[in-house]
């Protein structure tokens, strides 16, 4: 392997070795870091904001973002919880609470992909309006525990043998996105809408019903962390979404998927969501301050669009070096032949 190429490797693959060193420090710094249960913890942890990352990614591979998807989580807890509180139904929770992310989404969607409106400034704008909402609807208060039915309140706390639900349905969807980018039609779309938007557009690629659907399935899965939350800590609050947006955008930078839109892995994400728990958990094992936890996601938020920056012009600048020697060399005997001296 050639120095150009060993640059890309290291640069695609970088998040996972800062991963190995990260989890190496802290168990050297705390012994009893390094454990099952502990994993297990961090995994839980990395459930819901797991949930998002993943649809999230497909769309900032696509060439758009969403800074709502807190907001949104924290509107369908409380729909979901008003109706669980009314009815006493976890099915009709689930319901509305999922009908609030699919409607934030689409519209999202609608006017991202159909009118063509700039996707940081809607979805800026709909962070504030979903957590108003939010805040309208509860009057401010959270739903308290006994508003909520046992069979709901009993999701926080459920297990498949030995492993949680929402551990379990992180895995599921880590797949499910993995299996939709590298072995569909439509995930193949998504990296060409975000390399080259016109380009997809003459391949037959229908750009705006591809982003459209990408905005439904974001607020979906906000919907669906929002309960898990709520779940988690057995009720329902208007803030209970409150950060998730920078901390999806700080994973999935992290894990490489390029903030210009056309590149990605769902590996990459998986990894750089949990680069960001273990970093989190290993600063509760060292007794940090939770207002440096709060310093640390936005300095790891500009670190990350830092590295995505030099990253990506790393790559580039590497395969045009490499572009370049296969140019050089003679196709008729391998050979390689000295360029000519650029003109003056």
């Amino acid at each position: 392997m050639n120095a150009e190429r060993l640059k890309i490797f290291a640069a695609k693959n970088g998040i996972f070795l800062a991963l190995i060193v990260l989890v190496a420090v802290f168990s050297i710094l705390r012994p009893n870091f390094f454990t099952f249960a502990n994993g297990q913890s961090i995994l839980l942890q990395a459930a819901e904001l797991g949930l998002i990352a993943i649809p999230a990614a497909f769309l900032i591979m696509s060439g758009t973002i969403d800074l709502s998807v807190g907001s949104v989580a924290s509107a369908s807890a409380i729909t979901g919880g008003l109706a669980m509180s009314a009815t006493g139904s976890t099915l009709l929770g689930f319901i509305a609470a999922v009908a609030t992310g699919v409607a934030a989404g689409a519209l999202n969607g609608f006017l991202i992909a159909y009118l063509r409106l700039n996707s940081f400034v809607v979805t800026l704008g709909a962070l504030s309006v979903w957590g108003g909402l939010a805040l309208l609807l509860s009057d401010g208060r959270t739903i308290p525990r006994a508003e909520l039915p046992e069979a709901f309140r009993s999701i926080g706390t459920l297990k498949v043998g030995p492993i949680p639900i929402q551990i379990i349905a992180l895995v599921a969807v880590i797949a499910l996105g993995w299996y939709v980018l590298n072995h569909t039609t439509f995930g193949k779309s998504v990296k060409a809408i975000g390399g080259n938007e016109r380009a997809a557009r003459l391949m037959g690629v229908n750009v705006p019903r591809s982003r459209f659907l990408l905005f439904v399935a974001t607020g979906a899965f906000a919907a669906l962390a929002g309960l898990f939350l709520s779940a988690k800590v057995q009720s329902a609050n208007p803030n209970i979404g409150s950060g998730l947006e920078l901390e999806v955008l700080t994973v999935v930078l992290l894990g490489g998927v390029a903030f210009e839109g056309g590149v990605g892995r769902i590996s990459g994400v998986v990894a750089g969501l949990l680069f960001f728990r273990v970093l989190r958990a290993g600063l509760v094992f060292m007794q940090a301050s939770p207002f440096l936890q709060t310093i640390l996601v936005g300095a790891t938020l500009i670190i990350a669009v830092a590295l995505d920056s030099s990253i990506q012009r790393m790559i580039r600048s590497s395969w045009a070096k490499l572009g370049k020697r296969a140019v050089a060399q003679d196709p008729a005997d391998g050979a390689e032949r000295e360029e000519a001296p650029p003109r003056r």
